[in-house]
């Protein structure tokens, strides 16, 4: 079955988070969403580009350099592609309003929704006390995030020797440690605020890499996750819902039927498209 045959066509597709520079980056597995998803405008939400990481050690495998060129031919093709920095890649921030190649900078944007929903789209550094007023322990914090995704390595590699399937200690710790919880509770409630001042129906944006589809009083709080665990993408399909799709499932369910194209696996959106009057 050719690629084309086994693509899935939505009007939008938001990814954030790769970290292109970074050693833990999926750049693989991006290249296979990629190559079996398409829509008319791709989001990047931030953090596509890890220029932390690049400043302290260069790293720029062929995959990463294939991510960059797989978008840039989408934008030949004809799709919309907006680039939101983050905080990671906030140098491109001085370019806001400027298109290479086909993708156009902003520094956020209203995205409108095939149902006539209007969404917040930025990353949500900006919401982040740490990053805008703790520098320091933003690059400590960042460290020991490496130093935890250095585990999963050795972990799930035994893992997969064992035959179990992949486990995230970093996404387990996270969300098992009080302060975190509490962090992403407010982070949450903190856009979802931001959008209902600035006259949107919800945000949707990435930063801290939690994947997520929920509201906060009638306000969609929608993340897109990341590409260095969790490997999610949220879709617009071409109603207007919205749909979380997990790429490792739906690659694991691949390897395991042997079968093409890949079985789609998604969570349904809690956000529908609004019923006509």
């Amino acid at each position: 079955m050719t690629d084309e045959a086994a693509t899935r066509h939505f009007r939008t597709l938001f990814i954030s988070d790769i970290h292109l520079g970074a050693k833990a980056s999926q750049a693989e597995m991006l290249i296979d969403f990629l190559r079996f998803n398409d829509a008319e405008k791709i989001y990047l939400v931030g953090d596509i580009v890890d220029g932390w990481r690049l400043k302290r050690s260069w790293n720029w495998p062929q995959s990463h350099n294939d991510v960059v060129q797989k978008l840039l031919r989408k934008a030949r093709k004809g799709a919309s592609v907006i680039y939101v920095p983050g905080n990671h890649d906030e140098f491109l921030r001085d370019f806001t309003g400027k298109h290479f190649g086909g993708v156009e900078v902003k520094l956020n944007d209203i995205h409108t929704t095939a149902d006539g929903r209007r969404f917040l789209v930025m990353h949500g550094d900006e919401f982040d006390v740490v990053v805008r007023n703790a520098r320091i322990i933003a690059y400590l914090g960042d460290w020991a995030y490496d130093a935890a995704i250095a585990i999963n390595v050795v972990f799930n590699t035994i893992r997969r020797r064992l035959g179990f399937p992949y486990w995230s200690f970093s996404s387990w710790a996270k969300l098992k440690v009080k302060n975190a919880v509490n962090f992403i509770g407010a982070f949450e409630a903190a856009l979802a605020e931001e959008a209902h001042k600035m006259g949107c129906d919800g945000v949707i944006c990435g930063h801290i890499h939690h994947a997520q589809l929920a509201e906060y009083a009638n306000v969609a709080y929608v993340n897109t996750g990341d590409w260095v665990e969790s490997c999610t993408a949220i879709a617009e399909r071409h109603d207007g819902s919205l749909e979380l799709i997990r790429w490792g499932e739906v690659v694991a369910a691949r390897a395991r039927s042997k079968a093409m194209p890949p079985r789609i696996v998604s969570e349904q959106p809690i956000v529908r498209p609004t019923e006509a009057a």
